[in-house]
């Protein structure tokens, strides 16, 4: 990008992680496959961790998000729609919070624009005392959790490279959802695996969640996969301190082509962000 980049990421990166968006808005691999004449069932793990990688060869896909967190006795939604180039590492993503910490839906902010590009996280309208015609960028592995709840969405392609991670799979049964018909499983991330696994883009990020991030390194998931080995939707629990936050990412439209134009340097924000 540029050596202005490297000036600015500093006091943004610090602001943003210490203010994220979600602070606003409030195994070794076992094959524990039932018995089952169904071929889905013949090997869940090698299934699963191979999900990111069917992603790869989709090229890109329209996507949406929903981030919940429950902490106590308060509830959370935050809510995101986009899109995502699995080749590419990029995506966008237009992200909803509520009008107050509480939870209401009445009012809400405008949406939070952001860029997914690898390791960088590119915010606008977000607020803090950042200009609207500005954008915030921080390196997504100077976050305590990776990115995976701050900014209020998961990364959908870092969301599938935590499956490489999968050990204690287990086929549920076949389901629809959004009419494609799907193979459900359930099982539980080992983190440090994922980050071994993960690709170069994002493993700096998830090693940051793995080191610093989560009180438990392990993350019950439940995917669900086509005919074609495609995430359909990925749900992953993560324990966050006191607070459990589900994190859903639901991918359809495959092929739909995804527009990412990084900012430049001159629209990149370099002062303060408020802390609330």
């Amino acid at each position: 990008m540029g050596q202005q980049h490297g000036q600015h990421k500093g006091r943004a990166a610090a602001g943003v992680a210490a203010a994220g968006l979600m602070a606003l808005a409030t195994a070794c691999a076992g094959d524990g496959a039932a018995a089952s004449d169904d071929p889905a069932a013949a090997d869940p793990v090698g299934t699963v961790r191979a999900a990111p990688d069917a992603l790869v060869r989709a090229g890109s896909s329209k996507a949406r998000t929903a981030m919940e967190m429950a902490s106590g006795g308060t509830r959370v939604t935050v809510t995101g729609r986009g899109g995502y180039d699995f080749r590419r590492r990029v995506g966008r993503l237009d992200v909803v919070l509520p009008e107050d910490p509480a939870g209401s839906s009445a009012g809400r902010r405008p949406p939070v624009t952001e860029l997914l590009a690898g390791g960088d996280l590119y915010m606008k309208n977000r607020g803090a005392g950042v200009p609207a015609d500005k954008w915030v960028r921080i390196e997504t592995a100077s976050l305590s959790d990776g990115n995976l709840v701050t900014g209020g969405a998961t990364d959908p392609f870092a969301a599938a490279e935590l499956l490489r991670g999968a050990g204690e799979v287990t086929y549920v049964e076949r389901t629809r959802i959004d009419g494609v018909d799907v193979r459900h499983y359930r099982g539980v991330v080992d983190l440090a695996r994922a980050v071994r696994a993960a690709s170069k883009e994002h493993r700096p990020a998830l090693g940051a969640a793995v080191e610093k991030g989560f009180s438990k390194s392990g993350v019950p998931f439940d995917a669900y996969l086509d005919g074609r080995g495609r995430l359909r939707e990925v749900r992953h629990r993560f324990q966050v301190n006191d607070a459990t936050v589900v994190s859903t990412t639901s991918l359809y439209g495959y092929g739909t082509p995804v527009a990412v134009r990084l900012p430049k340097d001159a629209d990149l924000f370099a002062g303060k962000i408020a802390e609330r």
